[in-house]
């Protein structure tokens, strides 16, 4: 996978989900992934990081609770954690919008 350098907001980019195995949490993440990955049409990419697979990288990136959405490109790192259904939510926080004109809360 390839990170895309984003200098603002909005520009193509990489998110990482922080997940736990296979727990019903991780499933409704990895579900809304696949719907905000599409919502945003390529805009952005989600790398999935299982911490129980990979527990190094969770206390790297100081994650204690899963699932946990995070954008690591700026400092601190902006991170949702919990329940990531609420797409427009999500796409409001890291500063991304839907394509076409039927979304925009400006």
């Amino acid at each position: 996978m390839s990170v895309s350098d984003r200098s603002s907001p909005g520009a193509n980019g990489l998110l990482r989900l922080y997940i736990a195995g296979d727990a019903p949490g991780a499933h409704r993440a990895l579900a809304n992934r696949l719907r905000i990955m599409e919502e945003l049409a390529g805009e952005v990419e989600i790398q999935v990081v299982d911490v129980l697979a990979h527990p190094d990288e969770a206390e790297r990136t100081g994650i204690l609770a899963t699932p946990t959405l995070s954008d690591e490109s700026t400092t601190p790192p902006r991170r949702l954690i919990g329940d990531i259904s609420n797409i427009a939510q999500v796409l409001d926080y890291f500063g991304y919008r839907k394509k076409d004109s039927g979304y925009d809360h400006s």
